[in-house]
């Protein structure tokens, strides 16, 4: 298949998964549910947007220490601020073009600091494969953490899968749901074993194995617990600012810290699962606070966007800020160097 034609397919998947996620955060309402939710968007304190968006440029910052960390043992040691650039940029560009975000800052190190481009794609894996690995421990906490509130969404969700119309453990559904697990993972080891030599198995191996690389990649460096550090501070900003936001609407200002982990989990799949978070994470956090007896409409559906929102707007305003100084600050920096040679000369 050509590959624009490809990657416009890409795109409209991408479009498509935002639109559906939206409906279904969305759905169902009526004009008075529309007048509850814009009568609780207006009341939210939209002044916190100003501290959660510089925790999270803060976090920004350690992730591009982070990044350059990376780099060291590769030999290449680039500008703080040029890097810091290159993750805001590329936060910025993933709005609207999923992934090609990763490429964008790779180029604009390629350009401005001379590293190659190429040489940078173990340390974007590297940085994946940590996230995942960080995302299952919030995950693993909150399991710890919120045990009881877990265990209500598994009574009302989860153990009726497993019982019969009269509310009893039925082993026949116990004995399907585990041969369906078994036969999936026959049906994987079958597809990896056997049908290795095709593409798409290929890719998906290359996947896994990059990602332990990645996890295996920090043995290289230097200072181990600095790199460690950045992590923990990384997700640490994530869950303050995720707790900071509670406070912008007076219905949420009640939920705790260890609230706030469980919502961070759920909104970091919503950021997964489409462009930008856009629908999929409103509608995860919307899903969360109803946990807490907060009723999903209007102030789950208000606290969702607005949390959104925030991050939305960081992306575009500290993304289009850098583009913006980039090429200044460094056309100043040459300038100064005592190795400039104009270009008229």
């Amino acid at each position: 298949m050509n590959k624009k034609l490809l990657g416009a397919l890409q795109y409209l998947l991408f479009a498509a998964l935002a639109a559906f996620f939206v409906w279904l955060s969305l759905r169902g309402m009526d004009k008075t549910g529309w007048a509850r939710l814009k009568d609780a968007m207006h009341r939210a304190h939209y002044w916190l947007l100003i501290p959660v968006m510089f925790l999270l440029l803060l976090s920004n910052w350690l992730r591009a220490l982070r990044w350059r960390q990376l780099m060291e043992p590769l030999g290449f040691q680039p500008s703080r601020l040029n890097t810091f650039f290159g993750v805001l940029i590329g936060y910025f560009v993933n709005l609207g073009a999923p992934r090609l975000g990763e490429v964008v800052k790779c180029t604009i190190l390629a350009r401005y600091e001379k590293v190659p481009a190429d040489k940078l794609v173990g340390t974007i894996v590297a940085e994946r494969a940590f996230d995942v690995l960080c995302l299952a421990t919030v995950f693993g906490l909150t399991f710890l953490l919120q045990f009881d509130v877990l265990h209500s969404l598994a009574q009302s969700s989860i153990y009726p899968l497993f019982e019969n119309k009269e509310g009893e453990i039925s082993l026949y559904r116990i004995s399907y749901i585990m041969a369906l697990i078994a036969g999936v993972v026959l049906i994987l080891k079958f597809v990896f074993s056997r049908l290795g030599h095709i593409d798409l198995v290929q890719k998906l191996k290359a996947i896994l194995m990059n990602i332990l690389h990645g996890l295996t990649s920090v043995k290289a460096l230097k200072n181990k617990w600095l790199f460690f550090a950045y992590t923990l501070g990384i997700w640490m900003l994530y869950w303050l600012s995720t707790y900071l936001g509670f406070f912008a609407i007076t219905e949420t200002s009640h939920l705790t810290l260890t609230d706030a982990l469980t919502v961070l989990a759920m909104g970091s799949i919503g950021m997964i699962l489409s462009p930008g978070g856009i629908g999929a994470y409103a509608l995860l956090v919307e899903q969360t606070v109803a946990l807490y007896n907060i009723p999903k409409e209007p102030y789950g559906q208000a606290l969702g966007w607005l949390l959104w929102f925030g991050q939305f707007l960081s992306f575009v305003i500290f993304g289009a800020i850098s583009f913006i100084l980039l090429p200044r600050i460094n056309k100043s920096t040459h300038e100064k160097s005592p190795d400039y040679i104009p270009e008229n000369l």
